[in-house]
């Protein structure tokens, strides 16, 4: 089997699973983004799933991001959806599209600033912290949320699209997802026009969108398990 087929074979599942579980949950799958995270494979896989169709892919590390976005030869949607340092901003703002993770004022603030110097309005979303033992997830507190979603919002170089969050390891996501779907209906009373919801990974997208996911960051059940580090 070529990689062409071997991506192709595991795009054309995991959409088929798109479209059952959004038939399940009285949901059109037009509704939901498919972001390929292509974080440890090649420029050549990202090319390959662009010609399958795949319009969105997603990084979690500036330097392999930079690096990859200039390597790709196809007109994409690219999304950072890693932990992003201020000191990577200036970079990060010039290839992306999307960010995932904005957490913290500072960081919105720094992204106002470097998108303002590119000419752009950067579409992010907030993270919203679900609990969990991993500091290294981040995350905005729920009652933080509102007041952080105002300051954000005044950034005239930002455009908020939606919230964010990552289930927490040793928990159920359908429990975290519930949470989640909670705080996001209060949350788009305030502020209608950021109505997008990106949750969901290879391990539990199912659940995610059965409690309106509407981006899906999916990598390894994608393009393959990556190899581990030593």
């Amino acid at each position: 089997m070529t990689r062409t087929e071997e991506l192709a074979d595991n795009l054309k599942q995991i959409n088929e699973r798109i479209a059952q579980a959004c038939q399940k949950s009285g949901r059109s799958d037009s509704e939901v983004t498919l972001i390929a995270v292509t974080k440890t494979y090649p420029p050549l896989d990202v090319d390959l799933l662009a010609s399958l169709g795949v319009k969105n892919v997603g990084e979690n590390k500036d330097q392999e991001a930079r690096e990859k976005h200039l390597a790709v030869k196809s007109q994409l949607n690219w999304h950072f959806v890693g932990q992003l340092q201020t000191n990577k901003v200036k970079s990060v703002v010039k290839y992306a599209d999307y960010i995932h993770s904005v957490d913290r004022i500072r960081l919105a603030t720094e992204i106002d600033k470097c998108s303002a110097t590119v000419s752009k309005k950067m579409k992010v979303f907030i993270q919203v912290d679900l609990g969990g033992d991993d500091p290294n997830r981040g995350g905005v507190v729920g009652e933080q949320l509102f007041d952080f979603a105002a300051a954000v919002s005044a950034l005239p170089n930002l455009n908020l699209v939606g919230l964010m969050a990552v289930a927490p390891l040793g928990q159920a996501p359908t429990a975290a997802f519930e949470r989640l779907s909670q705080i996001r209906a209060e949350f788009v009373k305030t502020y209608p026009q950021a109505s997008e919801l990106s949750a969901g990974m290879s391990e539990d997208f199912e659940e995610a969108i059965s409690f309106g996911a509407t981006h899906l960051r999916i990598g390894a059940l994608l393009l393959g398990v990556r190899p581990s580090l030593l």
